[in-house]
């Protein structure tokens, strides 16, 4: 009884932090199979010595929320659902009743309130009793009608989600690797949860209904489905579901499993709810779940391993990643032979070591993961140099999280990906300077700054000499980075990795303050946030950078290595000269939004990313959407055009 009860107070410890860092903090410190693992063991546990602990999460729904956001206790609580990951069972709990199953969709939960025809308010889930509330950001989300035709008090409850596609178009806009969002669910609940709300709008949150708690005057007919078929009437997106019976289950489970890996919605299992609302709400709750509804999780397909190696990562931040190499096994339909682990943290509590013979499995059916070390010889040792630059590590620990990082400021891990960002195609554009020849050059101490590249030909010999690099290559290499010394300024500034601050933005910086550079190194951050397209955020980038004397110096000595020529894609005193153009949505006559926006610029206009006051048009084919931007253009009275009026206002114009 003794063990039981010390094992179950250290289960309680590590479920209670777990649930903390997901549910309040949008970070992750053991997966979620590990989670489901040590939540069933504490459960066998409770019921075996009938004892609960205080604190314990298979009683306790939710984690307190801390924020500045208003907070609101729901009028009923929301619970959560208990799960399965065995097919039988589903059919075994729906019986002969017919069930509704749909998508369980991995966002955050809001539950909206409508009177009187409008949204009145948008509370979060929280802790289940109690949540924060939203609703100034619920009104951007991309799909909410502020307005609906019933008349009487509605509430319901839906998640929030973030697409996979959005995710990875917001995340391959942000050149730092390290500041990359983790995953969906991690950008969303930090999207919804916004003191800004403009930030939230330009994040594309959508919105899936799922339950209908409460609709004045609406009949249903005692049905799910219709209540769903209602709320689709009312203008609201509803999650993706099945008619099932016990018998057609199994095959639309079946269904919604081949599909995970193309939908564009996070999902980490599915719903079965009965269509009977009057025989669910019948079978009432337990303390911690409803009866009237229960999730489902696919059983992980988990395959045998042996661990080969821990590779060691080191990134730009100069955090240094485990990541697990083993003997390739096929998982979901592919072969896999590496995983990351992570954290130190996530790699002790594996107990790991080279040799281990363990198992592994794909979360949601899509990133492979450890699931566990069968062998646990803990022979993993913990690298006292950096694998890059062979500085010192040090190992931190960051909110209860241990993590490897390497010391030494001048890590070429570090600068990497920053000499690659210089050298790209929308900055210095240097042919030949790949990420690999880069990593050759900085590691063999001919490349310490920006302005070295502009002098490689001192290391003629040694380079002609390096594997993979003959006289053509060097020859062609030289080449490029004299025509790469002639360039523009928003090129340069670009290419020097100020966080935030893109191709877009730079040009925007030159055009308003007449591409005088000695002065927009010394511009105060009202100056800066007076440029379309920069806030506050970058603005402060934009400071700290030039605040620092080495920047300033180092910037000082790569000027002496360039030309800056008057930037053609750039222009005053054209046809366009004042307006501000804002785009979104695909483009038909163009070949793409870049080539619009260089249409725009070529004749003296500027382009920018969101819509504000000083906006003179909207460019959207759609000009009848219900998109953010388009909301936002009609709050402010800014006129949204399609292509084809914005190539006739060119045609008039000109």
């Amino acid at each position: 009884m003794d063990a039981n009860m010390s094992r179950m107070k250290e289960l309680v410890n590590l479920l209670t932090a777990a649930g903390k860092a997901y549910y309040q903090e949008s970070r992750e410190i053991m997966s979620n199979f590990e989670y489901d693992r040590l939540y069933d063991e504490l459960k066998e546990l409770e019921d075996e010595t009938g004892v609960i602990l205080s604190k314990s999460p298979t009683q306790n729904v939710g984690y307190q929320v801390l924020s500045e956001l208003p907070k609101e206790a729901h009028e009923t609580p929301m619970l959560s659902l208990d799960k399965t990951k065995s097919v039988e069972s589903l059919q075994e709990w729906l019986g002969s009743q017919t069930g509704v199953l749909s998508w369980k969709l991995d966002g955050l939960t809001v539950v909206l309130s409508y009177n009187r025809g409008t949204l009145q308010k948008a509370v979060t889930r929280g802790n289940g009793e109690i949540g924060e509330v939203i609703t100034n950001n619920a009104k951007v989300f991309s799909n909410i009608p502020l307005n609906i035709s019933h008349m009487g008090e509605l509430i319901l409850r839906g998640e929030a989600v973030i697409k996979y596609s959005d995710f990875n178009r917001i995340n391959e806009e942000i050149e730092e690797v390290a500041a990359k969002y983790k995953n969906p669910r991690n950008l969303c609940s930090g999207s919804v949860r916004q003191l800004n709300n403009q930030i939230t709008a330009q994040r594309n949150v959508n919105f899936k209904a799922f339950s209908l708690v409460t609709a004045e005057g609406a009949e249903f007919n005692n049905s799910r489905k219709e209540q769903f078929e209602w709320l689709k009437r009312q203008g609201f997106d509803v999650v993706d579901y099945e008619m099932v019976t016990r018998d057609t289950l199994p095959e639309a489970v079946e269904t919604f499993s081949k599909n995970i890996s193309s939908y564009d919605i996070p999902s980490d299992g599915l719903v079965l709810l009965f269509d009977d609302i009057a025989y669910g709400e019948a079978l009432g709750r337990t303390s911690k779940f409803p009866r009237n509804a229960i999730a489902f999780k696919w059983a992980d397909e988990i395959r045998e391993t042996r661990l080969d190696h821990i590779e060691w990562s080191a990134s730009r931040t100069g955090l240094i990643n485990p990541v697990a190499i083993f003997d390739p096994v096929e998982l979901e339909g592919t072969t896999v032979s590496r995983a990351s682990v992570h954290n130190l943290s996530i790699m002790e509590a594996l107990e790991l070591g080279e040799g281990d013979e363990i198992t592994v499995y794909k979360a949601n059916m899509i990133i492979p993961q450890i699931a566990g070390n069968l062998t646990r010889s803990k022979k993993i040792r913990i690298p006292d140099q950096c694998p890059v630059c062979g500085g010192s590590t040090e190992i931190r620990r960051v909110n209860d999280v241990k993590s490897l990082y390497c010391t030494n400021p001048d890590c070429q891990a570090k600068r990497l990906k920053g000499f690659s960002l210089f050298v790209s195609r929308d900055a210095l554009n240097i042919d030949g300077l790949s990420e690999a020849t880069l990593e050759k050059f900085i590691g063999a101490g001919y490349i310490r700054e920006f302005a070295d590249i502009f002098h490689l030909e001192q290391h003629e010999e040694a380079i002609t000499q390096m594997e993979g690099f003959g006289r053509k290559s060097y020859d062609n290499l030289i080449q490029a980075v004299k025509k790469a010394s002639h360039t523009t300024l928003p090129r340069l500034i670009y290419g020097l990795g100020i966080a935030g601050i893109g191709l877009a933005n730079a040009k925007m910086l030159c055009q308003e303050f007449k591409s005088d550079f000695g002065k927009m190194r010394k511009a105060e951050e009202e100056e800066l946030t007076a440029v379309p397209g920069i806030g506050k955020v970058l603005a402060d980038a934009w400071i700290t950078y030039f605040k620092e004397e080495k920047n300033n110096r180092m910037v000082d000595r790569l000027l002496s290595e360039v030309t800056i020529q008057g930037d053609g894609e750039v222009r005053s005193g054209g046809i366009f000269e004042g307006m501000v153009f804002v785009m979104t949505g695909s483009v038909n006559h163009y070949e793409n939004r870049k080539a619009l926006q260089e249409d725009i610029e070529a004749h003296g206009g500027k382009a920018a990313g969101s819509v504000t006051s000083r906006t003179t048009y909207l460019i959207n084919n759609d000009t009848t959407s219900n998109s953010s931007k388009n909301k936002k253009a009609k709050e402010l009275g800014v006129p949204i055009i399609s292509e084809e009026d914005f190539i006739k206002l060119k045609e008039n114009l000109l």
